[in-house]
């Protein structure tokens, strides 16, 4: 939403200041218009393979969505790493077997749907969970591997908003492109009336004019946004491993969640009597 709150505030400064003074007639140049669109799509469609191609696409729409890594959600997610680490205390690791081996089904991960339907942190939190069980790996090790596949995930993730960057940057010369058509027929226009040319010559601007300001006003913010969004979109994985490390070395499901509570934003991060209290309700239940 604020997104589009921004590009209203881009067009009233920009077209809305201009049409004060000027003819908002002299922009409309359909053929540039035309121009610069196909030269983006070109660009769009020649910088990526497919499946690049097709995770651009679908990261652009999101950028209109609420981000839903939110203290609610946290609370869950701590929630539910305290019950099945509490669990695994109880009654040993051989207790959460079917859990993780079938999630959909387990009575633990069932009462936190926010969490169950998000399969790629739902695998995330059940391989390390069957890693534990198995009993193979140290906690330095598992360490390791997470680091590994937290990065892989945020190189992956991150793809979309670097792309758009790169594409926003290449906009203000694709606008360079068009005026200089512009200009070239303009020249072969040269023994036409001062009028004509004036024309012609602004005419030939408005490809510039189109290139900054969709590049910086429109595309632009689209990169910020995903790079936000990858960045939080990280941070959930981060607690996960906290948490499932601190519970490896030995400590407690009540300190271990601590561990996850403190690796999260100030924002996003529930204070520790909330937790602490959402806890206990949790287990009156």
């Amino acid at each position: 939403m604020l997104l589009l709150v921004g590009y209203v505030v881009i067009l009233l400064a920009s077209v809305g200041t201009y049409a004060v003074h000027g003819s908002l007639g002299a922009l409309w140049v359909p053929l540039e218009y035309l121009a610069i669109i196909g030269l983006a799509i070109g660009y769009l469609v020649a910088s990526n393979g497919p499946r690049n191609l097709k995770a651009v696409l679908a990261a652009i729409p999101t950028v209109l969505k609420g981000s839903p890594y939110n203290k609610a959600l946290y609370m869950d997610l701590l929630a539910m790493l305290f019950e099945i680490l509490s669990k695994v205390r109880k009654e040993g690791l051989m207790s959460i077997e079917n859990d993780v081996e079938n999630p959909e089904a387990s009575p633990i991960f069932s009462k936190y749907p926010s969490i169950q339907h998000d399969h790629h942190v739902m695998e995330f939190i059940c391989d390390y969970l069957r890693m534990m069980v198995g009993g193979n790996l140290n906690a330095f090790e598992i360490e390791n591997l997470m680091d590994i596949e937290i990065e892989t995930h945020h190189e992956e993730a991150h793809y979309p908003a670097h792309f758009v960057q790169t594409w926003a940057s290449s906009l203000p010369a694709f606008g360079i492109v068009v005026a200089v058509m512009g200009v070239v027929n303009v020249m072969g226009s040269v023994g036409a009336p001062p009028a004509v040319l004036g024309k012609m010559i602004g005419g030939a601007l408005v490809g510039t004019f189109l290139g900054i300001l969709i590049s910086y006003g429109f595309i632009e913010p689209i990169a910020n946004q995903l790079n936000q969004k990858v960045t939080e979109g990280s941070k959930i994985y981060q607690c996960i491993k906290a948490v499932l490390l601190a519970s490896m070395n030995g400590y407690a499901p009540q300190v271990a969640v601590e561990f996850g509570r403190k690796v999260l934003f100030s924002n996003d991060r529930p204070s520790f009597r909330e937790l602490e209290e959402d806890l206990k309700a949790r287990k009156g239940k």
